[in-house]
């Protein structure tokens, strides 16, 4: 038995029960086309892949009569490789994990979460950043500092001030103290009580800003009349690069 090749409007709904799929479905995820086994589909259950073809949900097609999954299409063949033959991939692992959670193929997302990619990201990376206090509140606050002062300038640029223990904190506030605030914004990250170093969290903090598609570059800042402490201490500039 075969999807008819009849043309339907593209989003027409159709049901999907056992009884109007074939054996070999043709699909079409996000603009790329496969074709497999019901059954492969279907291989976990309880999955929303296979909660898809249970008969319980309205499927739509396109017009070439193929079941039309709005999802990026590149990725779907690393799930479908998987589902065929339980190889976990290794390109793309980020994406790929993005879309075994969206189809909820629990095998898949605990043995992806074990592969460096992600096991470096949600275990090591992510679990020191939930040790900084207000990071990615930061984070934020540093681009609405940064896009506030771009008007008519191809760069602009944000203070930021890393301490890394409480008496790092104490010394970093004389400092700040000393700063005309009406001039100067400073976005402040730390205390934490964590393994990693001041250079790891500037890493991190270039990673996550770079992540969201703005271009910058950092550098230790350079002391200025009425900064009491030395430049290499604490303070840092980030600059955006607009155009």
């Amino acid at each position: 038995m075969s999807i008819s090749s009849e043309h339907k409007p593209l989003g027409k709904q159709v049901p999907g029960s056992l009884h109007t799929l074939p054996p070999i479905v043709e699909l079409n995820v996000g603009g790329e086309m496969y074709t497999t086994l019901l059954s492969t589909l279907k291989k976990h259950p309880g999955s929303k892949l296979a909660e898809m073809f249970t008969g319980q949900h309205k499927l739509r097609t396109d017009s070439k009569g193929r079941i039309f999954i709005d999802r990026p299409g590149t990725y779907f063949k690393y799930i479908l490789e998987y589902l065929r033959s339980n190889q976990v991939p290794t390109q793309c692992v980020q994406d790929v994990y993005k879309e075994a959670l969206f189809y909820d193929i629990e095998p898949l997302i605990k043995q992806l979460e074990d592969s460096p990619q992600i096991f470096g990201e949600r275990v090591a990376r992510k679990q020191f950043l939930a040790r900084v206090p207000n990071y990615s509140e930061n984070i934020e606050l540093m681009i609405r500092i940064a896009r506030a002062e771009a008007v008519a300038s191809r760069y602009s640029s944000v203070i930021i001030c890393i301490v890394r223990t409480e008496e790092d904190a104490a010394r970093c506030q004389d400092a700040l103290n000393s700063l005309d605030m009406d001039k100067k914004s400073v976005v402040k990250f730390g205390p934490w009580k964590a393994a990693p170093s001041i250079d790891d969290l500037l890493d991190c903090i270039q990673m996550d800003v770079k992540d969201k598609g703005y271009k910058i570059s950092l550098k230790a800042h350079v002391a200025e009349k009425g900064f009491r402490f030395k430049s290499q201490d604490f303070f840092y500039v980030m600059q955006f690069t607009w155009w």
